[in-house]
Formats: C-alpha cells, sequence, structure tokens
C-alpha cells in the first residue's frame, strides 16, 4: 500500500468556543464506536462512501477505514465526463489508494442527463445541481442495496446548520459520521489521521458546476462562519456578543440565522399530522 503524503505543518486547531473543546482522539473514539453500532444494529457488511476529493468524504472514508478496515469500505467516484480529469478526481483516487479501500468508478452524466432531459429547458442551474446530488445519492443507495452495506454521509455541522446541502441528495444517508463536527475540526481531523495535505487545504466544492467553490455561496468563509455558528448556537449568544467576540457585522449574523431557519425542513422528517 502506498504511503501518504507527508503532511506540511497545521496550525494547531483552538476552541470554537468556550463550551466547545476540540479533541482528535477523543473524536475518532466516538465516531467509531457510533460506526460499530451502526452495524451491529443493521448486520450491515459494511459502508460506502462517495468521494469527491474533497475534506469531507477524506475524512469519513479515513474514519470508517479506520474503525472497520479496508475491506469493509467500499469507496465510490461519482463525477461527471467534464470532471474525470480534474483535480478533485485525481486526489479521490489518490487517497483511496491511499487507504487501500476497494473502490468503483460510475460515470453520472448519462444518468443527469436523462433526468434532465426530462424537464427540457425548465431546468435551471439549481435545478440541474440538485439532480446531479440526488443521482449520486440513488447510485450509493443502489450499491448499498446490492452489497447489505449502510451509506456512511459526508455532511458536517457547517453546512447542515445553515442547509447548504441538498435534501434527499447528500442529505439522504444511513448516518453522519461528522455530522457534529464544524468544517474547521473536520480539516483539523484531516490532519491527524493523514489526509493528504492538498485535500486537506483546498477549497471546499459540492462540485455541482465548473468551477464550484462553497466560498461563492455562504455567507463567509469557514473560519469566520464556524465562529459565527458555534457562538449561536452552542453558546446561545446574543447578537451585540457575537459582534464584539468576532467582529463581524450584523447583517452576516442576521444572513446565518436567516439560513439556519430556512433550511429546518432539510433537517427535520416530513410533518404530518
Amino acid at each position: 500500500m502506498p504511503q501518504l503524503e507527508p503532511l506540511m505543518e497545521l496550525r494547531p486547531i483552538t476552541a470554537l468556543s468556550a463550551s466547545r473543546k476540540f479533541d482528535s482522539d477523543r473524536e475518532i473514539k466516538l465516531i467509531s464506536s457510533l460506526i460499530h453500532k451502526k452495524m451491529s444494529e443493521s448486520g450491515a457488511n459494511g459502508v460506502v462512501v462517495g468521494i469527491s476529493g474533497g475534506i469531507d468524504s477524506a475524512v469519513v472514508a479515513s474514519l470508517c477505514k479506520k474503525a472497520l478496515g479496508a475491506k469493509r469500505v467500499l469507496g465510490v467516484f461519482l463525477f461527471e465526463e467534464n470532471s474525470r480529469k480534474s483535480q478533485d478526481m485525481v486526489d479521490a483516487k489518490l487517497l483511496a489508494k491511499c487507504l487501500g479501500i476497494k473502490t468503483l468508478d460510475i460515470p453520472i452524466s448519462n444518468a443527469i442527463d436523462a433526468i434532465a432531459g426530462l424537464l427540457g429547458k425548465r431546468a435551471s442551474r439549481l435545478t440541474f445541481a440538485n439532480i446531479k446530488a440526488r443521482t449520486r445519492m440513488v447510485i450509493l443507495y443502489a450499491l448499498a442495496n446490492q452489497r447489505n452495506l449502510l451509506v456512511a454521509g459526508t455532511g458536517d455541522r457547517s453546512e447542515s446548520l445553515i442547509g447548504y446541502f441538498t435534501k434527499y441528495g447528500d442529505g439522504g444517508v444511513d448516518f453522519l459520521p461528522i455530522g457534529h463536527l464544524y468544517k474547521t475540526e473536520v480539516r483539523a481531523l484531516g490532519a491527524v489521521l493523514q489526509v493528504p495535505f492538498n485535500i486537506i487545504t483546498k477549497p471546499s466544492s459540492p462540485n455541482l458546476w465548473p468551477n464550484h467553490k462553497a466560498s461563492d455561496e455562504l455567507p463567509a468563509d469557514y473560519d469566520i462562519l464556524d465562529r459565527v455558528l458555534t457562538l449561536i448556537f452552542d453558546s446561545k449568544m446574543r447578537r451585540e456578543e457575537i459582534r464584539s467576540r468576532t467582529g463581524v457585522s450584523d447583517e452576516l449574523i442576521d444572513k446565518v440565522i436567516k439560513l439556519n431557519r430556512a433550511s429546518e425542513h432539510k433537517r427535520q422528517l416530513p410533518s404530518s399530522i
């Protein structure tokens, strides 16, 4: 098995708030326990993970391999034809090779085009992007059904709290190993797990359209966003104190709160009487 590339030194993560301490060893043990619990409860043979070349899927795949062993983890590359030579694809394959896990490479362009074609010219960029995310989900669950696996989700707390995921797309999973961690914590955990440095430091992207970067859609970079999120939702601070501690504007704080409220339906089961 190839060796992971040497990591450059990363700055140690500082606590996002006084009420939130990050201990990488403790997190790895807790997440490993969660994975084993899910395997025991379901009787599954292992897990399937969509590997995108980004930090979230890299950390989830690494944690699953650490908990279950390489033979019980299936990594799947779900790229379109126009991104099959991208850096993300290169990084995804490198990660899987370093972990020694089994992989499948399933091009998704034809499936996406077939679904989008049913809508004709009515498919907006956002609609088309959500079709991509849901196509990936369908394929992962088909593989899970075939092989008695669980779908390990790659969403983190930063994106969950502001609804930055596709409902029944990347949000459609069996469990979320890093769903309680903020993006900055996920990156720090990636360093401990020896995820390749390029993956840890690259800009986050859902890969839903060419040159798609999360920073183009988020209210702030993750270093700032995570600080604001933890002060709002973990420390329950008032706007004035958040502004004093972070130096961010009321407008940004209000936008984060608005995104959280507007996306509440994504985090809940469908309502009924």
